[in-house]
């Protein structure tokens, strides 16, 4: 129905307005935009990994994949497995992260509890120069600490050095922000209760935020377990299972890639390439579901 002015004139109704027009062509054109970036967004990602997953599925439906090394393989030779690298790869991201998981959070509950004046200023512009730091030159820092300096032999343990370089920006950045997002009459009501800070952080602030938390640490896990620099500078690939950190090579799933990748022209070698790329996507993805799940399931209630 339409409406009547004060002088008696006829206006049209507000959805059929000239504002109300344009706004819907401005939402209709920003919608547009919005599903072409994503589009546009969505073509490489595709392109990778059916490349991927078609060059490389083949070797993953054999039951030796998972189980065999590559010990005795030549380049030449078809067979084997990537057991050793999937080992390698996992031991190097647990040992990381144990190290820059407490370091992170503890830090980021330094900055949004307590921190304050000139030490809180430092230590975030710190994290946000780590967090620009390219991956190789985290690993030629290590290696002239521990290699140049100390004298120490490349190992897997270096490796983990540098990783750990570049995941405790991510795990501080991410704790922080789910920290912020806790409302302070959280805070607030516990201390009003005469409860101490450091229990209100660690009873209140911490398991309210855990999901979050835990999101962010798999992400930065995810990512770390990728990297390549510091495997190529400080750990070299071999073909056997091999687990300790301090002593010999340790072989992983990047460094069997870029092993494999080196052997140009052999199929068997080609197709171990492929099938270890693959690998290393499902089991960041793995990692990425892995920290849905904790979201969804792991809040505070």
């Amino acid at each position: 129905m339409l409406d009547s002015d004060v002088d008696g004139s006829r206006s049209l109704p507000d959805s059929e307005s000239p504002e109300s027009t344009s706004r819907k062509v401005r939402d209709a054109i920003a919608r547009a935009v919005m599903w072409s970036s994503f589009a546009l967004a969505m073509v490489p990602l595709v392109w990778i990994l059916w490349t991927v997953a078609s060059k490389g599925y083949s070797l993953l439906l054999s039951g030796t994949w998972w189980t065999h090394s590559q010990r005795n393989i030549t380049s030449s030779t078809f067979g084997g497995g990537a057991i050793h690298a999937i080992q390698g790869t996992l031991i190097q991201g647990a040992v990381t992260a144990a190290v820059s998981v407490p370091v992170g959070i503890f830090t980021a509950i330094y900055l949004v509890e307590y921190g304050r004046g000139p030490l809180a200023r430092a230590v975030s512009f710190m994290v946000d120069i780590l967090s620009g730091v390219p991956s190789i030159v985290a690993a030629l820092f290590i290696y002239a600490v521990w290699v140049t300096t100390f004298g120490f032999q490349r190992v897997a343990f270096a490796v983990c050095l540098a990783l750990v370089l570049l995941m405790i920006p991510v795990v501080v950045r991410s704790t922080e922000e789910m920290l912020k997002l806790v409302p302070n009459e959280l805070r607030e009501a516990s201390l009003a209760l005469g409860v101490p800070k450091w229990v209100t952080i660690s009873k209140v602030v911490l398991p309210t935020a855990f999901s979050g938390i835990i999101t962010g640490v798999l992400l930065g896990l995810a990512r770390v377990m990728g990297e390549t620099a510091p495997l190529l500078i400080l750990g070299p690939y071999t073909k056997s299972i091999a687990t300790n950190l301090f002593s010999g090579y340790m072989p992983t799933l990047p460094t069997m890639i870029n092993q494999d990748r080196t052997e140009t022209g052999l199929e068997p070698a080609v197709e171990r390439m492929w099938a270890a790329a693959l690998t290393l996507i499902l089991l960041v993805l793995a990692l990425n579901l892995l920290g849905r799940i904790a979201a969804r399931y792991g809040r505070a209630r």
